[in-house]
């Protein structure tokens, strides 16, 4: 039995930017090493229907790489209680409300059980002091802290 729940992937939320990262010079060679992690069943993808809405103005290449990855990607939705928690971390002013869509892709990685989120986006997801508001924010309503990295 644990040699099974060791073999289970990791569910990881990833936003938009790491699919786009895959064709950025930056970014590009770990995160098709992240995607190679996925093809062999390390990690399961986890999007909501927002990174699903923000890859349909991204480049046909970003497009495309996504639909290819479409047999290992789950979506998760975005329930009222990711809504209600996405309004916690706003009303904690971790970011305005101009980038909603970030606290929300936090959220719904939250409210869907997943352990860790990768994103290219250090401003408003990946940055030591917004991570730490986000999880104050977690635990004070009943949810995991959860650990966000880039890929």
């Amino acid at each position: 039995m644990k040699a099974e729940m060791l073999k289970r992937p990791m569910r990881v939320y990833v936003d938009t930017s790491v699919f786009g990262g895959a064709f950025d010079a930056e970014f590009q060679e770990a995160s098709l090493n992240f995607f190679d992690m996925v093809r062999s069943g390390e990690f399961r993808l986890v999007i909501s229907s927002t990174v699903s809405d923000e890859l349909r103005d991204a480049p046909e290449a970003v497009r495309v790489f996504f639909r290819e990855l479409g047999s290992y990607v789950e979506v998760a939705e975005i329930d009222p209680a990711a809504i209600e928690l996405q309004a916690a971390y706003l009303a904690a002013h971790i970011v305005g409300p101009r980038w909603d869509a970030d606290a929300l892709h936090v959220a719904v990685a939250t409210v869907s059980g997943c352990p860790a989120i990768v994103s290219w986006n250090f401003k408003h997801i990946v940055n030591s002091r917004r991570i730490a508001l986000y999880n104050e924010v977690n635990l004070a309503h009943g949810y995991a802290a959860i650990a966000i990295h880039t890929p």
